[in-house]
């Protein structure tokens, strides 16, 4: 009996927030693999956050366009699924049961449109219920079996030879890898997901004969980027992880014994030593990475790190700011924060609280400025945003309604924040809508710094590192734990007396913390 199936391809959806593209991070289904309703079939990074993107059809996949690390414009396809068919005896019949060629739906296809408005383009962590729920769904996996008269045509080769023929899939290698895709380690957040093949830049796998490689045995985003970065091809490196896994540390010693460079594990940069030619035949330089005739290394900004720039470039452009700052005396503010027991409560948090204690005694900060209008709108809510640095570059993650929170209760949200942040698990959400920002720059080890405003914001609280200092102490030099506060605002705002009154009480709480008694 023939069998006939309906082939849907799947766009990129909107992404919302004025996002036009997004980088392909991760495959998490190969062409032959089954998928269901709302199963997550790709990882992409926007400019705001790291997110799994699911499919609204269900069916085999049979292309996937776009490589990872590739950037892919809204609206564009992200992979071809046969909607009519499956891997068993239901081939020729949809999810119903109506004949392949039917153009309806499944019923769980039309619940998944009504749940997302209609669209069917939501993305995991971004959208519906319904599409979260179902990221963490089991994945199959279908075996296309190859005919014996294509076997005869390809010869003898083994199933390690990393390609199959039109129709068929590659196997997974018998050792090294996990074949269960299910079982595999929660990494990021997301759970089941495969080390999916890689393909070349530039190039898009489709059902035209395509063939497919066997799967690399990593399963980070960042071991990936880092290896694209530096221009080693996964497949030929030996993992020292658990079954063969590949580990950042791996692809480090690749590139170091390549490159003749000396590479440093916790952030990647090199010092060229030997000036070894690279794959792409440029002396001290990973292949991929644009250089003009000088030598001088082009890095192109994508996702996080270019909405950042723009960011802060329309700040510098559009906001007259200005800075102060002022040395406190913190001693008596570590002290009530040993005072306040186990579990311990993070210094970040504490100063969150009396940030919002003075937003509240200073109203005219939490504001933002339409130029537009050539209004200053004052905001009813602070949503306080907080700087954090992590493998995929500064991001400002924003806890919701600060002032309803207690000192305990901003201690756990900022640390689920921050959690999420370093595993690249932010949503949108979690990036946008902050109305003031609390900056610690003194994990860096600086005293200070003059920080730039996180546009539409009107001011940012900026914080250096706590360390012992001679201080004059009731009525003697003392050593005792100083730390610099610095305020930047928008002068259009506020006058430099309401920015010193801000100042004045964040830095008499530091000194004083039963001040905040008052606020409570």
């Amino acid at each position: 009996m023939s069998t006939h199936r309906d082939e849907r391809e799947f766009l990129l959806p909107d992404l919302g927030e004025g996002l036009t593209e997004a980088e392909i991070v991760r495959w998490l289904v190969e062409v032959g693999d089954e998928v269901a309703v709302d199963q997550a079939v790709v990882e992409v990074e926007t400019a705001k956050a790291q997110v799994e993107v699911p499919c609204p059809f269900e069916g085999v996949v049979t292309a996937r366009h776009g490589a990872e690390g590739e950037a892919r414009p809204v609206g564009t396809p992200l992979i071809a699924v046969a909607v009519g068919g499956s891997a068993g005896g239901a081939a020729g019949r949809s999810s119903t049961g109506k004949p392949a060629g039917a153009p309806a739906s499944s019923p769980a296809e039309d619940r998944y449109r009504e749940a997302a408005g209609g669209s069917g383009n939501v993305l995991v962590g971004y959208g519906t219920g319904a599409s979260k729920s179902a990221a963490s769904g089991a994945r199959r996996r279908r075996r296309a079996l190859t005919a014996a008269g294509s076997a005869a045509g390809r010869g003898t080769t083994g199933p390690l030879d990393g390609h199959a023929p039109h129709g068929a899939v590659a196997p997974n290698p018998p050792t090294a890898f996990p074949a269960d895709r299910a079982a595999r380690p929660v990494v990021g957040g997301v759970t089941g997901a495969s080390a999916a093949a890689s393909i070349p830049s530039g190039a898009a796998a489709d059902h035209e004969g395509t063939a497919h490689r066997a799967p690399v045995p990593v399963i980070s985003p960042l071991v990936r980027r880092l290896a694209r970065e530096r221009g080693l091809d996964l497949r030929a490196l030996h993992g020292s992880g658990p079954g063969g896994l590949i580990l950042r540390a791996d692809v480090d010693r690749a590139a170091a014994v390549r490159g003749g460079r000396t590479i440093t594990a916790d952030s990647g940069d090199s010092a060229d030593s030997g000036g070894v030619p690279t794959t792409d035949g440029r002396a001290g330089q990973p292949a991929g990475v644009g250089a003009d005739p000088t030598g001088a290394v082009r890095i192109p900004l994508r996702g996080i790190t270019a909405a950042m720039a723009d960011k802060l470039s329309r700040s510098r452009r559009e906001i007259p700011d200005a800075t102060c700052w002022v040395d406190a005396d913190a001693t008596e503010l570590l002290a009530a924060r040993r005072a306040m027991g186990e579990p311990t409560v993070s210094l970040l948090a504490v100063l969150a609280r009396v940030t919002v204690a003075a937003l509240a005694r200073h109203p005219e900060l939490n504001a933002t400025v339409d130029t537009d209008a050539r209004e200053i709108v004052r905001l009813p809510a602070v949503h306080l945003g907080f700087a954090a640095q992590t493998p995929r570059g500064l991001v400002v993650p924003v806890v919701r309604d600060a002032h309803t929170l207690s000192t305990e209760q901003l201690h756990r949200e900022m640390s689920r924040l921050t959690a999420c942040a370093r595993d690249g698990r932010l949503t949108p959400a979690d990036l946008t809508g902050s109305t003031f920002t609390l900056n610690n720059y003194g994990v860096f080890g600086v005293d200070g710094s003059t920080p730039i405003i996180n546009h539409p914001e009107a001011a940012m609280l900026g914080v250096g590192r706590i360390v012992e200092k001679p201080w004059a102490h009731a009525g003697q030099l003392a050593l005792r734990h100083v730390v610099q506060l610095s305020f930047t605002f928008d002068h259009r705002v506020c006058d430099g007396g309401v920015a010193g009154g801000f100042l004045r009480y964040v830095a008499d709480c530091v000194e004083r913390p039963t001040l905040l008694l008052r606020s409570l």
